[in-house]
């Protein structure tokens, strides 16, 4: 079939939510096709979508089929990115071109975060960001998610940067791009699969209240329209251990260098070495990140209500 409606589409229960005025919460689509190993992938998936929905808001699980851009994938939808081959990883850069192919795709943080801006959605939430990678001096290598984040009104909540990378380098980027950066309950900056990545940030917020007030300041001010990073660190019970974090990283960095592989290979690369070399450790502590961060974008997206045009979005009817 050859789409010719480009036009973002929404899943039913998304389009009730905006026509009825409830707290919606972005979720990317990568860590159903690319970020999580099968048959996993599927029950996390409908698992970050039920907590959502336990904390009050609605889950939209953004992505593509056959060229389709979908706000709300259904879950028959999400099954078939979990379960598909060769399914394409897009960045703002591939959607246009993923839908003039009629593409199955799964989108990441810097295209779901733009995407569910454009929908009028203000809360997001994932796991960990994409970033500047090691070496980058040599390489150039950085994610789209860092310049996208730059001048895309949304809250993401995350548990930092992936530690796989660059996390002083891509907080220097943030830094320099305008993104604002906070600790939730800490100032301190999460390091994703650990605690304490290791870097301080220069604000702290509390509640998700709190929050939500970042996000009618923001507006209300109208100087910068760019995102809030919103580190959400795990209990320090529920991290990976740091000496396994510590050598479980410098073998997959040997590795990956010696395999060659570059760009967006990297990620899945490092995170399948993660996996494997600890046991199933780090996909378990992946899981605690992914629904922790559901329930509290679910809960800000709550506090950011009952006005939606307090959030300075176009709400489509």
């Amino acid at each position: 079939m050859i789409v010719t409606d480009f036009a973002i589409q929404y899943g039913d229960h998304v389009t009730r939510a905006r026509r009825d005025g409830r707290p919606v919460v972005a979720l990317e689509s990568t860590i159903v096709s690319h970020g999580l190993p099968r048959p996993d992938n599927l029950r996390v998936a409908r698992e970050i979508e039920q907590t959502v929905r336990d904390n009050g808001a609605v889950p939209a699980t953004i992505g593509m089929i056959g060229g389709r851009l979908i706000v709300g994938l259904t879950d028959p939808e999400i099954e078939q990115l979990a379960g598909a081959d060769g399914v394409a990883k897009l960045s703002v850069r591939d959607l246009a071109v993923a839908a003039a192919t009629g593409a199955d795709g799964a989108t990441t943080v810097a295209a779901t975060s733009a995407v569910a801006a454009a929908a009028g959605i203000g809360v997001f939430a994932t796991g960990g960001l994409g970033g500047v990678h090691r070496e980058a001096n040599l390489t150039f290598d950085e994610s789209n998610d860092l310049t996208t984040l730059a001048r895309t009104p949304i809250v993401v909540v995350c548990a930092g940067v992936k530690s796989i990378l660059d996390v002083g380098a891509t907080l220097e980027r943030l830094e320099t791009l305008g993104v604002s950066v906070a600790g939730f309950g800490t100032r301190r900056f999460p390091g994703f699969f650990i605690t304490d990545g290791g870097f301080d940030v220069d604000w702290q917020l509390d509640s998700a209240a709190q929050v939500a007030a970042f996000i009618r300041a923001r507006d209300e001010q109208g100087v910068t329209q760019g995102a809030l990073v919103l580190g959400n660190p795990l209990p320090v019970d529920e991290q990976l251990d740091p000496a396994l974090h510590d050598r479980t990283l410098a073998e997959g960095l040997e590795l990956l260098g010696r395999a060659g592989i570059t760009g967006k290979g990297v990620t899945p690369f490092l995170l399948a070495h993660f996996h494997e070399s600890t046991e199933g450790q780090s996909l378990a502590v992946n899981v605690r990140i992914i629904l922790r961060n559901a329930a509290l974008a679910a809960r800000i997206a709550v506090a950011a209500k009952p006005a939606p045009a307090q959030l300075g979005f176009s709400v489509p009817a």
